[in-house]
């Protein structure tokens, strides 16, 4: 008898950025929201891009040669104290944008510096 596949989470998810923009994803993903960067495999270097450790999950920044950001899709990171990161976004002139509320969760978005849309989200 066949099993059916059981989902466990999110391994990773891939943001997508263009050719070159590796100092400014760790300018952003790193430097300013916090994340530990974490090394490519060897095998994947060559691609360019950065990845970094979110939680139990990894944020992959690839390369993208044809690239154009994402304006609906995007990642939701869940986060503490986030008055105090949208503070840090708002001295770095990051524009916060704010959509309908969401019961039980405080959020915003912003833009990261490629223009892939970015949700930050709070659990009350």
């Amino acid at each position: 008898m066949m099993m059916n596949p059981t989902f466990k989470g999110i391994d990773h998810i891939q943001i997508a950025a263009p050719q070159g923009s590796e100092e400014k994803a760790r300018s952003f993903y790193g430097k300013l929201l916090g994340m530990q960067e974490i090394e490519k495999p060897e095998n994947l270097k060559s691609r360019g891009g950065c990845w970094f450790q979110c939680g139990a999950q990894e944020v992959h920044i690839g390369i993208q040669s044809n690239f154009l950001p994402a304006k609906k899709a995007h990642p939701g990171f869940m986060v503490s104290n986030l008055s105090e990161l949208r503070r840090q976004l708002e001295d770095a002139a990051c524009l916060i944008n704010e959509e309908p509320p969401i019961a039980g969760r405080a959020r915003f978005f912003t833009h990261d510096p490629f223009g892939n849309r970015i949700e930050f989200l709070e659990y009350n």
